[in-house]
């Protein structure tokens, strides 16, 4: 399985709404719920109607469309850190899979990764 890193700063954030929000970005995850309207951007993207943030999130994907039937690669990937204690933020998107860890374990988390069998590829 090949991981692709992602080399842009995220942030996550709860937002007012999405009025301010670009989403013309080249990476902008909103999730809404009837408690909350959430976004996962470019820290750079952060729109100025931001309730509250988190930023410092480092990102990588798994590389390639993957096929609805497939089982365990989220488990695979999540169960390797979990084990090594470095937490993760997790979306999904119709095609792959973007995993999140904060900056400070991003290059012990693709590292570890490598050393467990998957490639990690620019």
């Amino acid at each position: 399985m090949r991981i692709k890193k992602i080399d842009y700063d995220f942030s996550v954030c709860k937002v007012a709404d999405y009025s301010l929000v670009d989403l013309t970005a080249d990476y902008c995850f909103v999730g809404k719920t009837e408690e909350e309207n959430s976004l996962v951007c470019i820290t750079d993207n952060v729109p100025l109607n931001v309730i509250r943030r988190e930023d410092g999130w480092k990102a990588f994907r798994v590389q390639g469309s993957l096929d609805f039937s497939l089982i365990g690669i989220l488990s695979g990937i999540s169960g390797i850190l979990a084990d090594n204690q470095i937490s993760i933020f997790v979306l999904s998107t119709f095609d792959t899979d973007y995993v999140l860890t904060k900056t400070e374990n991003y290059q012990s988390a693709l590292d570890i990764l490598e050393a467990a069998g998957y490639e990690i590829v620019q």
